[in-house]
């Protein structure tokens, strides 16, 4: 399942991240790509020891994780510290798939936090390959789209500006992306139900199915 979420961060948010980030130190982000991904990856990443990087992720990344649709969508058991990354003009990254071990954990899901105002670049789509075609992809700062780790994928050449985002990979408790986005249905009608009609026996026979369907396909 492919999800928009708004307003991970606000706009002031995303704007605090990014003065913060004109602090920090840039390295070339081929450093920390596969030897295939290394061939077509041009963009620079926040040194990850650099001392202000880590305030920045801790932050962002609290923010990410207490997403309720995040949540929903993710079924996180365990997320990665975010990577910030920079694409200046003539920078892109060719189509990939992220790897299936991301710091010696399983990735089942990758989001990607848009942190630059569309208007201040141009390029830069995250284009997501499927079976149906390309989806290009370029949201507000401070939104975030969440999609299947086991995508291609890639990052359209920037060719005005700068576009900053922070980018991230889940093991998620339902390691099927058939299976999280069902539950993602019916947790999203059961919700609707709820604030419509209130505790039901409708509502009471969704939450039983859901809860039930989790039980029986989480990796605890």
């Amino acid at each position: 399942m492919q999800l928009a979420i708004a307003n991970v961060l606000s706009a002031e948010e995303a704007a605090e991240v990014r003065a913060a980030l004109a602090n920090v130190r840039f390295l070339d982000g081929r450093a920390t790509a596969g030897f295939a991904a290394r061939e077509v990856k041009d963009n620079r990443q926040a040194d990850s020891l650099d001392r202000n990087v880590k305030t920045i992720q801790q932050t962002t990344g609290d923010r990410i994780a207490a997403n309720e649709l995040f949540a929903l969508a993710a079924r996180p058991k365990q997320i990665t510290p975010v990577v910030f990354s920079k694409y200046e003009p003539g920078m892109r990254y060719g189509s990939h798939v992220d790897d299936a071990l991301m710091r010696g954990m399983r990735s089942d899901v990758s989001f990607t936090l848009f942190l630059s105002p569309m208007e201040s670049y141009e390029g830069g789509e995250l284009v997501i390959e499927t079976a149906s075609g390309e989806d290009a992809i370029k949201l507000e700062a401070g939104y975030m789209v969440v999609y299947p780790a086991t995508t291609l994928h890639r990052v359209n050449e920037v060719t005005r500006g700068e576009r900053l985002a922070a980018v991230g990979w889940v093991r998620s408790f339902i390691r099927d992306a058939a299976k999280r986005e069902l539950l993602f249905d019916l947790d999203t009608a059961r919700k609707r139900l709820f604030a419509r009609d209130g505790k039901s026996e409708d509502y009471d026979l969704l939450s039983k199915s859901s809860a039930n369907l989790l039980r029986m396909w989480a990796e605890d």
